[in-house]
């Protein structure tokens, strides 16, 4: 299996904070803000797209390592994005660095892991 991505490659993601991506919708906490989950979530989509096209057939890849710095609150209505980049290729394994922002600059960073699994034999491996 190879992965046909290079180390530099980038992947953006973008969403609006509404309710459902509230803190106090997902459970992290009471207030009407964009939550450390949603936030979670954006980045790991980030890396993904990075990642677009890039697998044989078949194959897809799992987040297994997220360390994530939430650094400044963004309100409900504010648009935010992702920018992942691609650190380190070892085999399976890919790294990436991911910087998240909203309209008035950075509100987190975080270095994220993802490995390369074929998908019918990852799911068959559930049952």
């Amino acid at each position: 299996m190879d992965i046909n991505a290079k180390v530099g490659a980038t992947g953006l993601a973008v969403a609006k904070v509404d309710r459902a991506k509230s803190a106090a919708a997902v459970g992290s906490g009471l207030l009407e803000v964009y939550a450390t989950p949603s936030m979670a979530a954006l980045m790991e989509q980030s890396a993904c797209v990075a990642l677009d096209g890039s697998l044989p057939e078949g194959w897809t890849t799992v987040g297994v390592m997220l360390n994530l710095e939430h650094t400044r609150a963004t309100p409900m209505g504010a648009d935010v994005e992702a920018q992942a980049a691609i650190i380190a290729i070892d085999g399976r394994i890919i790294d990436f660095e991911i910087v998240a922002r909203d309209n008035r600059g950075e509100i987190g960073r975080a270095t994220h892991r993802r490995i390369a699994v074929e998908s019918a034999r990852f799911m068959a491996k559930l049952g």
